[in-house]
């Protein structure tokens, strides 16, 4: 089966995906094709498995520190209020995790709801030129916290 998850993950293995943050433990960290919210990235796997029950406890473990790893460097660096995480695999059914910073700034309809009620096809796209400051930002405080562990 090849999702797009697949295709992401080969991508980054091959050097060819332009949302690349870093490469982590349990796979790869990267920037949202839409930035609705200023940082938000996903967790890919790498291997791809179909979802979190598919991994060794272990492996599950080591994704999940992922995560939450790339949810302090969030914080870190975009100054978000909190963070929400999220794994669906509903449409694209391989293990991936929605990593999204809240903003107390976001609208007041917005703030309080999941996110998936923006309206993500008028959302700014992803720009290899203007977010590649934040992705070294990113990725700079992912591997600071990585030190601490």
């Amino acid at each position: 089966m090849s999702t797009l998850i697949h295709r992401r993950v080969e991508a980054a293995q091959k050097g060819m995906n332009p949302t690349v943050i870093c490469r982590v433990s349990s796979g790869w960290v990267v920037l949202g094709d839409v930035q609705f919210l200023r940082g938000y990235s996903l967790l890919l796997p790498d291997p791809v498995v179909p979802d979190l029950n598919a991994l060794t406890m272990a492996d599950r473990i080591t994704f999940l520190q992922d995560m939450a790893i790339l949810g302090d460097a969030l914080l870190e660096v975009t100054g978000a209020a909190r963070i929400n995480y999220e794994i669906l695999g509903n449409r694209e059914a391989a293990l991936h995790a929605h990593v999204f910073p809240r903003f107390a700034t976001e609208p007041e309809g917005q703030r309080q709801k999941p996110v998936w009620f923006y309206d993500w096809k008028s959302a700014p796209p992803f720009d290899a030129k203007q977010h590649q400051p934040l992705m070294h930002q990113i990725a700079a405080a992912i591997k600071r916290y990585q030190k601490t562990m």
